[in-house]
């Protein structure tokens, strides 16, 4: 067990959230030898006391193995989830988790999403870091497209992202990035002593 974990939606496998935070950390130049990756599955399991992952993750804290977490988490939508959906709503559920599993002074969260509109998930914060003209043509290519679901919105929207930039997928040097990294460096931040 690692000292430090991310937790993150999705699975084990290389999906897209899990690939943009491990190339940010190498970009960062961080040792993600020293990182465990928890997949959550579904976001809704992120707010399940008794999933596998918080327990493996409470023992691990008890006894003093892990020392830091984050946690990064889609803020989707309120009108597609009352309870969970939208920024807010995210935050203030998984700070109740984090502060009922006693992970409040070795926790951060970081909330995919769109930074200025407080919505969407991980393929609307990467749509907030290209410019204005071809964020437009991505966006009047879904509506007319007239993809319903949201796993092919979201499908779709990383296949154009990937064929439009292939050398370079992700400006880490857009100001939408600036929390994300500065978190990774925090959870990094005086790592080996407790």
């Amino acid at each position: 067990m690692k000292n430090l974990v991310i937790l993150h939606e999705g699975n084990a496998k290389p999906t897209h959230d899990n690939h943009l935070i491990i190339q940010l950390i190498q970009h960062l130049n961080l040792d993600i030898q020293s990182i465990d990756f928890y997949p959550m599955g579904r976001k809704s399991n992120f707010f399940k006391l008794g999933s596998d992952p918080y327990l493996l993750l409470k023992s691990g804290v008890e006894n003093k193995q892990i020392q830091k977490i984050l946690f990064i988490i889609d803020a989707d939508y309120v009108e597609n989830d009352i309870k969970y959906g939208g920024y807010e709503n995210t935050e203030n559920k998984l700070n109740q988790i984090i502060k009922e599993l006693g992970f409040e002074k070795i926790s951060d969260i970081f909330i995919m999403c769109d930074p200025i509109l407080k919505t969407g998930y991980l393929e609307s914060f990467i749509l907030s870091t290209i410019p204005e003209a071809q964020r437009k043509c991505i966006e009047d290519f879904l509506n007319c497209s007239e993809f319903k679901s949201k796993e092919n919105h979201k499908a779709i929207l990383n296949q154009i992202y990937k064929i439009a930039y292939p050398q370079s997928p992700y400006d880490f040097k857009h100001s939408h990035f600036d929390e994300l990294k500065e978190k990774l460096r925090l959870l990094f931040e005086n790592k080996g002593g407790h």
